[in-house]
């Protein structure tokens, strides 16, 4: 949460001329709802099956090009998300930055972060998810970086070339 997944997401798509896609924008788009009122009704757990599922039907819809995916902060802690991603063979990466701006960047008016109250609970929150964070197969570390930044170390990491967007 608050990794800079989607803004750097789609600026590494936009720099490769690649589709980019939010996995929690397609979960709103199929549910008719926004995430916070998917955990409102249906709950945390009902909210990750819907979440595997679509990303599941998404890798398997993927003949129309390349995409830069962006998963909600929690998709990628469960263990059979994370074996669908490398049985595909897609590489991922994981954008880290110091607990509290992570909690700072998530304040944004209007949009609300089910699991976002205080500062403590989003602190325990990532330490819980940081094990399996770090199961990624790179790691960037965004904190004080602008977003051009980024997407320069996460080419570099996975080998991208902006001219023709496949790895070398």
């Amino acid at each position: 949460m608050g990794a800079g997944k989607t803004t750097a997401g789609a600026a590494l798509a936009a720099r490769l001329g690649w589709t980019f896609i939010d996995l929690d924008d397609l979960i709103r788009a199929r549910e008719g709802c926004s995430i916070e009122q998917l955990f409102q009704q249906k709950g945390e757990l009902a909210f990750r099956d819907i979440e595997h599922q679509t990303l599941c039907e998404t890798i398997s819809q993927m003949n129309s090009g390349p995409i830069v995916l962006a998963l909600g902060g929690g998709a990628f802690v469960a263990s059979r998300n994370q074996e669908f991603l490398r049985s595909a063979n897609i590489p991922t990466v994981f954008l880290d930055a110091p607990v509290e701006e992570l909690f700072r960047r998530c304040e944004q008016p209007g949009f609300a972060r089910p699991l976002r109250r205080d500062l403590d609970q989003f602190r325990d929150l990532y330490r819980q998810r940081e094990p399996a964070y770090q199961k990624a197969d790179f790691s960037v570390a965004t904190g004080g970086k602008e977003i051009p930044a980024i997407v320069e170390e996460i080419m570099a990491a996975l080998e991208l070339s902006p001219t023709s967007g496949v790895s070398r």
